[in-house]
């Protein structure tokens, strides 16, 4: 299977933020490898804590991906970096603006492309 174009790629990362939106953890899960690691500011994540995140509803209110671009890191296996701009989920609605350069690893396993690493550094 060829490598996803920048705009699948953007399509795939855009359903990881959905699913935060929608406060779905299920949708979250489907799109992250079983063995994902998330390295933020706060530490490291495994799936089960990204997951975790929206347990209990929406963590992110709104969001937009711009500056998108790949690399091609080995046959079945390409880096998304991009530019996040997102208002986190509060209790009382959409908390300050925020940005994110994240960089996002998704592989080919038994047929899809998953999410197996991503990586989120703080941007002015």
């Amino acid at each position: 299977m060829p490598a996803p174009t920048v705009d699948e790629l953007v399509q795939l990362e855009t359903e990881v933020w959905s699913a935060l939106v929608a406060g779905d953890p299920e949708a979250d899960a489907r799109m992250l490898a079983e063995d994902f690691l998330g390295v933020y500011p706060s530490g490291f994540a495994d799936r089960e804590g990204h997951v975790e995140q929206v347990a209990a509803g929406p963590s992110v209110a709104s969001f937009e991906l711009t500056e998108p671009r790949t690399l091609v890191v080995a046959d079945g296996a390409v880096m998304l970096a991009y530019r996040a701009a997102f208002r986190p989920a509060t209790p009382t609605g959409p908390g300050e603006p925020r940005a994110m350069y994240v960089s996002s690893l998704w592989c080919l396993r038994d047929d899809r492309w998953i999410n197996v690493f991503s990586q989120d550094t703080p941007a002015p």
